[in-house]
């Protein structure tokens, strides 16, 4: 049985990746900040498959600890999903609290960097592979996109580069960059209900299921293939037009 290492697994994509990947047969290790989402993840999929590791992904020295004390069966580690993200602040670069950009970054990025880097000896052992999330925001850039987008164009190519530095390795690397997905995600995000609803009327947007069954697809693909990068968006959604500021018009 494969195990897969399931990062943000507390809601949205992560907690749907655990149980799209627990019901085709694997075992997830399930981290997280919410340590009561996680053990109902347990009660509803099992212990035996699916373990959860509580900490902070900003917290270094307990992401080491819950890595170091994972229990026989979850050790060998076969697929890491860099998925844990998020997006403080949605206001213009002017008007930004630097705080909020701390967050973004420590969590998007730098956290990112360091679980992979820990986890890279157990995946090229195992021939595993790395499938992160990244988005559409990090190629198609948009208002008050600042940091998040910024974030997300590092994590979209730092997941190509690892794909350059694997080579020969045997670990598959995937970069997923999803348009927009109905999640808790974008309620976060915007600060209440009804702007997330207002956001999502009428588009019929992707759900985290989506997001977790194209997970699935690749992480079981015959192992002689990579998909490098996957671009996905709901049929209502295009790319973002040019804008031009006219003065004295």
């Amino acid at each position: 049985m494969r195990t897969a290492f399931v990062t943000g697994a507390t809601a949205g994509i992560g907690a749907a990746t655990v149980r799209t990947l627990v019901a085709s047969g694997w075992r997830c290790v399930a981290t997280g900040r919410r340590a009561e989402r996680l053990e109902a993840l347990v009660a509803e999929l099992g212990a035996d498959k699916v373990h959860p590791a509580v900490f902070d992904v900003r917290d270094q020295a307990a992401m080491e600890a819950a890595i170091a004390g994972l229990p026989e069966g979850f050790r060998d580690i076969d697929l890491l999903v860099n998925n844990a993200g998020l997006a403080q602040g949605l206001t213009t670069a002017q008007e930004a609290d630097l705080a909020n950009w701390q967050v973004m970054i420590d969590t998007n990025v730098t956290a990112m960097v360091v679980l992979t880097r820990l986890l890279l000896p157990r995946l090229i052992e195992r021939k595993g592979a790395i499938i992160a999330i990244g988005s559409v925001a990090g190629s198609y850039i948009y208002p008050m996109g600042n940091v998040y987008a910024g974030s997300k164009a590092f994590a979209n190519h730092f997941t190509l580069a690892l794909r350059a530095d694997l080579h020969g390795t045997g670990v598959r690397v995937t970069s997923i960059e999803p348009g927009m997905v109905e999640t808790e995600f974008t309620l976060v995000r915007t600060g209440s209900q009804q702007a997330s609803d207002d956001l999502y009327r009428g588009v019929d947007p992707m759900t985290a299921e989506d997001i977790a069954n194209t997970i699935r697809w690749i992480a079981e693909l015959p192992p002689h293939l990579n998909i490098n990068r996957i671009e996905l968006m709901p049929v209502n959604q295009d790319f973002a037009g040019f804008r031009v500021a006219r003065e004295n018009c």
